[in-house]
């Protein structure tokens, strides 16, 4: 019988056996971890350049793409080393690592989501209490929150987790160290059903914050219908949708990821679940927020051409983007 103390090493999913195709995997998933890295790195960029972009929306926003980035770094590089070597193998330290801080973005994100919810509701049903409620101070306790939940759920449920005797072999079915994965190969019953109870109040958490954005959002539309103007209702939901599709994005692939019928499941299935709320939300969020937000827009164009002049003229310089 193995255990968690003697266990030297995890089997992650092998997704393919011909070297051809491991190549071809490696080379998807390095232009999607490029992809999301230049995406979210420009809209970092674009908020902490432009004075114009100094607001609650975009500092939570700024707090988004850290996670986001955060996600793919968590996950991508290990199964892109095994695709490259063809290997399997990731350490034990190393998966209990994996879990812990893709736990602490994963949770983050979550609650930075609902902190952005909040702050749509506040400016649209209640914009003269916008900059009393919405302070720096009151944002950056909010921002701090949301870190600090990720950091503690992701401590209890990698603690737990990791102290679980394993008898069941060291194979995992997903392509990186996920919990429910690690959780089939323990022998220890109450172990198992106290990380299960975890779970379902991290659940119960997470589905809090979920009615709190659709109450949030029925408010929202009531309040927007309202607005006499046309301009003024294309206006506010512009500054809404990007957020909503995120939103119904994340939690849809992730909940059907876990609350699918074990009929269904299949290896493909899974792989292509985990890749749906573990790598396609991060690295699509930073077209959402900026396809319909002029001002990011304009940030941005402002920070490429920026860029782009000071290499021309002086190419050791650094970037600068004049204000």
């Amino acid at each position: 019988m193995s255990n968690s103390s003697s266990m030297a090493q995890f089997l992650l999913l092998a997704v393919t056996d011909r070297r051809e195709l491991q190549l071809l995997h490696f080379w998807l998933f390095l232009g999607i971890s490029l992809a999301a890295l230049l995406a979210n790195g420009l809209i970092l960029s674009a908020i902490a350049c432009d004075h114009h972009l100094h607001t609650p929306r975009y500092f939570f926003l700024l707090h988004l793409s850290l996670t986001d980035l955060g996600c793919i770094c968590t996950t991508i590089p290990k199964a892109m080393d095994n695709f490259l070597w063809d290997t399997r193998t990731i350490s034990y330290q190393g998966c209990a690592a994996q879990v812990f801080v893709y736990i602490v973005f994963l949770r983050a994100e979550f609650s930075l989501l609902t902190i952005m919810c909040y702050d749509r509701y506040i400016a649209i049903c209640k914009p003269l209490h916008y900059g009393t409620l919405l302070g720096s101070r009151a944002c950056a306790h909010m921002a701090a929150a949301a870190w600090a939940a990720g950091f503690l759920t992701a401590l209890l449920h990698t603690a737990n987790t990791f102290s679980l005797p394993l008898c069941q072999g060291n194979a995992l079915g997903q392509f990186f160290c996920e919990i429910p994965h690690i959780l089939k190969l323990s022998c220890s019953h109450s172990g198992y059903l106290r990380e299960l109870g975890l779970i379902v109040f991290s659940a119960c958490l997470i589905f809090g914050c979920f009615v709190f954005i659709v109450f949030s959002y029925v408010q929202i539309f009531r309040a927007v219908l309202r607005i006499p103007s046309q301009q003024g209702r294309h206006k506010a939901f512009s500054t809404c949708l990007p957020h909503l599709a995120v939103v119904s994005l994340f939690i849809s692939t992730l909940s059907f990821s876990y609350l699918k019928p074990p009929s269904i499941s299949s290896p493909s299935l899974d792989l292509i679940l985990s890749l749906m709320y573990s790598v396609v939300p991060p690295t699509l969020n930073p077209l959402i927020y900026s396809l319909r937000n002029q001002e990011l827009k304009d940030a941005l164009r402002k920070l490429i051409t920026g860029c782009f002049s000071e290499a021309i003229n002086s190419p050791s310089s650094a970037c600068y983007v004049p204000h």
